[in-house]
């Protein structure tokens, strides 16, 4: 099977659809773990540039999510200590917990979702489906790192000219409110040579036409059976009830029949899936130059 950038486009948005839908809509504390250890590790194994300020920012999150919730919430039986005359339980201390954790492994998620869908695997999935849509995502991707280029581009050459100053806050701002104008009126003089560029090859003349180079293959296929099966799974189990969880007004018991145990596995296989494949095809690269 081929490494998971490798995969066609609407595979991975299959997947990402799977993984994301049954960690967002299922409640339980060892669907979440294994979802935020498996986002992380997909993330770490992606990451070529080791961000280590964004785990900072997630962990700070993290933290921050968790406390709110014992704060304004005070459901539960088990009462861990009071403040200003409100408990604060374990029970909301614990829901508090694992729902940050499902958002931040979401968060995870969709920053990997953001490196490895390129735009022109946006086009191809969005392309047919409804190409206006598609045609607009695809652009506003584009558009943003540009305009973080140009607005990089305007300070420096505000500050190599003398008139970029940041001797005090007010002169910060009046710097920054001046590249902010030269920014708006890039940005819609960049638009409008866009829109007659795009009337000049004749958009929109003709019915719309579409290429692309990726095509479904066998290990897509295997790949996708990959992701439906684990998630009929856990659908199953949640249909009937084995993976209920309830925090209020006390934690309910984890579940260990074998549908519970059959649909922990399945969504631990699909979590950590993209991470061994990256995996195994880095081995095996490894291999094949060891080899030469």
């Amino acid at each position: 099977m081929r490494g998971f950038r490798e995969l066609e486009p609407v595979v991975i948005t299959i997947y990402y659809v799977c993984v994301i839908g049954t960690a967002m809509f299922i409640m339980h504390p060892v669907i979440i773990i294994l979802s935020l250890l498996g986002a992380v590790a997909m993330f770490l194994t992606f990451d070529r540039k080791r961000k280590a300020g964004l785990h900072v920012s997630f962990f700070l999150l993290f933290m921050i999510l968790a406390v709110i919730n014992p704060i304004w919430y005070h459901n539960g039986v088990t009462v861990l200590f009071v403040v200003n005359d409100s408990p604060i339980t374990l029970e909301a201390l614990l829901y508090g917990i694992f729902a940050a954790a499902m958002i931040i492994a979401v968060l995870y998620r969709f920053r990997t979702f953001t490196m490895i869908m390129t735009a022109d695997k946006l086009m191809h999935v969005f392309g047919k489906l409804s190409p206006k849509v598609s045609l607009i995502l695809t652009m506003a991707l584009r558009y943003i790192p540009m305009m973080q280029r140009q607005t990089v581009k305007v300070r420096s050459t505000q500050k190599a000219l003398g008139i970029y100053k940041e001797d005090n806050i007010a002169d910060t701002l009046k710097g920054e409110a001046r590249i902010f104008s030269i920014m708006a009126t890039w940005s819609l003089e960049n638009g409008i040579i866009t829109a007659d560029s795009m009337e000049a090859r004749g958009y929109g003349t003709h019915r719309r036409t579409a290429f692309s180079l990726f095509r479904f293959r066998a290990s897509d296929a295997l790949f996708l059976a990959l992701c439906i099966i684990p998630t009929a799974i856990v659908a199953v189990s949640a249909a009937l009830g084995e993976t209920d969880f309830g925090f209020y007004p006390a934690m309910s018991e984890i579940s260990c029949s074998p549908l519970a145990l059959a649909s922990y596995i399945s969504y631990g296989i699909l979590s950590f899936l993209p991470a061994v494949l990256e995996w195994k095809e880095g081995l095996r690269w490894k291999y094949l130059i060891s080899r030469v």
